[in-house]
């Protein structure tokens, strides 16, 4: 009896035939923890790794040695797990921004740099990390930088006239009578004019007046650029009423310099603070204030209300409508934050998402 011929199977290649992993990150400022899980939610290891381009390569490396590696859930992509969020997205990962743990879980299971690491690497598996995070570079990121150090700039300066006013004080009762009746420009320039005595007060004034003046021209120079870089990266946004080069950098920032990773504009909303949360039981159907959100958008999107209100006919007309209705001036600036967030997500998103959110709509 003969046997029959068997087929023969056309070979599979590795990648195929190897299992998918999940890889979660705890990230630090000199180390990384890592885990790895498989698709079955079955922890397999973990392990710490130097937060180098090297250990960035090992941590790779030791993941992919599980399995293929397609996803990865990393905490604190905005700071620590930035380099790492972006040699991974290099390598063709996908990485989704993780929260850490509530307070609750880790009471339950304690606080441990592993525990956290496969907290989030369940938290992408079950589908409760969504969030794809900013690529943090680009002009954003270049904005964010320069935003920052122009703050800073504005909050040393207030400082350094505080202290120069407060020094003011107690100096000689003619200098004081000759300085305190000028305006502050001309008081900090009178000050930093000062002759170089052994007045340990007079010294102090002369040197806290050419400190403003350093203050001064660092955040005009920072203003300056960052100004430059809205209207390189999005100079239609400057054309909205009430939208000036700051409120643009921040609302530009919050977005990244991957806006489409914004389903659609109610997203942007809730990113900035300004979608109102549901807060129902039984027969009690309501809704309450946003409080989470990027906090920085959510103040621009206050300054540029508040300027439409003083220079805006139709928001004005808006006001009186909506006040006679009965709302408060309160409510009735969160709804008009609601629109403006609308009308710059709609300028913020790339073309092809416009036509695409459009489309859908």
């Amino acid at each position: 009896m003969t046997s029959l011929p068997q087929p023969t199977l056309p070979a599979q290649p590795e990648e195929l035939l190897a299992e998918d992993v999940i890889l979660g990150v705890d990230t630090h400022k000199d180390v990384h923890v890592a885990a790895v899980i498989t698709m079955l939610g079955a922890f397999l290891a973990h392990q710490e790794f130097p937060a180098t381009a090297a250990g960035y390569r090992q941590l790779l490396s030791w993941a992919r040695s599980f399995g293929a590696l397609r996803r990865a859930g990393v905490e604190c992509t905005g700071s620590y797990g930035s380099a790492l969020t972006r040699f991974l997205g290099q390598e063709h990962i996908q990485v989704i921004e993780v929260n850490q743990p509530d307070r609750a879980t880790r009471r339950k299971r304690g606080k441990t740099d592993a525990v956290d690491a496969e907290a989030a690497a369940r938290a992408v598996l079950s589908g409760r990390a969504d969030v794809t995070p900013k690529t943090g570079e680009g002009p954003a990121a270049d904005m964010r930088v320069l935003r920052l150090a122009k703050e800073s700039a504005v909050k040393a300066r207030t400082q350094a006239k505080n202290q120069l006013k407060a020094v003011l004080l107690g100096v000689d009762p003619a200098l004081r009578e000759a300085l305190s009746k000028l305006t502050n420009t001309a008081l900090i320039t009178a000050c930093a004019n000062l002759a170089d005595t052994n007045d340990a007060a007079a010294f102090t004034l002369r040197l806290l007046a050419r400190r403003i003046q350093q203050l001064t021209a660092e955040a005009k120079e920072l203003a300056r650029r960052l100004t430059k870089a809205v209207h390189r990266s999005h100079p239609r946004l400057l054309d909205i009423v009430g939208v000036g080069p700051d409120s643009a950098a921040a609302l530009l920032i919050a977005a990244g310099d991957n806006p489409e990773r914004l389903a659609n504009e109610a997203s942007f909303a809730a990113l900035c603070g300004v979608s109102p949360v549901e807060q129902s039981s039984g027969k009690t159907q309501r809704r309450r204030l946003n409080r989470g959100g990027n906090r920085q958008a959510n103040a621009a999107l206050y300054r540029i209300v508040v300027t439409r209100l003083r220079r805006d006919a139709r928001t004005r007309a808006y006001l009186e409508r909506r006040t006679k209705q009965g709302m408060s001036k309160r409510e009735i600036i969160r709804c008009l934050k609601r629109y403006v967030a609308r009308e710059i997500y709609r300028q913020i998103q790339p073309p092809s998402a416009s036509a695409t959110s459009s489309s859908a709509a």
